[in-house]
């Protein structure tokens, strides 16, 4: 019986990766799409019907180039980082709150906010190990970006956690049955959406690869298989922030089309965003974290635990 129990719990994981890696792939082609037509121009539509097998010819082209790497780089940890990156984003979506099969934890959330933060590292690794300077610059802006807005993320989830008292992410959906979280902590929920795209490094927030003074930034000595992982890495943790966003703040976990949805339209504002703002100044990025969604997120959890002490 126990043989059986580890075979279906190591088959429900290798679905789930294929699952996110076709979501993945459906993604880019999404954002081409949408990207093409705030530009007034159709986005990729030869291969297939409309376009729809353009991933795939992406991911074959991708992973049969050469690849190449810098004489002075350092080559072992040049060339881990991206695996490793690739890796810790779908260590996260272990956490995505299965009914049965897969692990459900308890500390769920503790362990989503452990694998963001070593994200940071394969960032700042990967720029540094190429030993260009672009790179590097690009790897510690990301660093010094991401740990700014993990701060506020933190704090806005314990807001969340003070309301259920639980870090189980299942929690989210029996104490949303009657109203959403984003009616109770609109503006919470409103820096949450900014803090994400902060920390998956998006427009306006992508100074890690801004290719107006950066040429792409930390990615920028990757060819072929290195750069498609961190590509894929950064996708998936679009996606699974998505569906943070939907279980935190719009309802929780339900097997239905409308949870599906609502993820497909948080995805799409990430695309909606990039299509739309200019990049930011450095400073002022800080500035936002520091001494704006700081303050706020400190000033609601104080709020709602003397809520919560009130009520008790």
């Amino acid at each position: 019986m126990m043989y059986n129990d580890i075979y279906l719990f190591i088959l429900g994981i290798i679905i789930l990766i294929l699952g996110v890696l076709i979501g993945v792939a459906f993604l880019t082609l999404l954002e081409r799409k949408i990207l093409g037509y705030i530009q007034i121009r159709k986005g990729p539509n030869k291969l297939g019907f409309m376009g729809i097998l353009q991933p795939f010819s992406d991911a074959v082209k991708l992973f049969t180039k050469e690849q190449t790497f810098p004489n002075y780089s350092n080559y072992l940890i040049y060339y881990f980082s991206p695996i490793m990156s690739f890796i810790l984003s779908l260590m996260i979506w272990m956490l995505i709150p299965y009914y049965f099969n897969i692990i459900s934890f308890n500390l769920g959330i503790l362990l989503f906010l452990s694998c963001t933060s070593m994200g940071v590292y394969t960032v700042m690794i990967s720029g540094w190990s190429s030993n260009s300077n672009y790179a590097l610059l690009g790897g510690l802006r990301a660093v010094a970006q991401t740990i700014s807005y993990e701060v506020s993320l933190a704090l806005i989830l314990l807001s969340s956690i003070v309301l259920i008292m639980d870090f189980n992410i299942l929690s989210y959906k029996i104490y949303q049955n009657m109203i959403w979280f984003i009616y109770m902590m609109f503006p919470l929920s409103l820096c949450w959406l900014s803090s994400m795209l902060a920390e998956t490094n998006r427009t306006p927030f992508d100074f890690a690869e801004g290719e107006s003074e950066l040429v792409s930034g930390f990615n920028v000595e990757y060819s072929s298989g290195g750069f498609a992982l961190i590509f894929l890495a950064e996708y998936s943790s679009i996606l699974f922030m998505s569906m943070l966003f939907v279980l935190v703040f719009m309802g929780g976990y339900s097997l239905n089309l409308f949870f599906y949805l609502k993820l497909i339209f948080i995805s799409f504002i990430f695309i909606w965003v990039r299509g739309t703002l200019p990049r930011y100044r450095y400073d002022k990025l800080m500035y936002l974290s520091w001494k704006i969604y700081l303050p706020i997120s400190l000033n609601f959890l104080l709020f709602f635990i003397g809520m919560m002490i009130y009520l008790v």
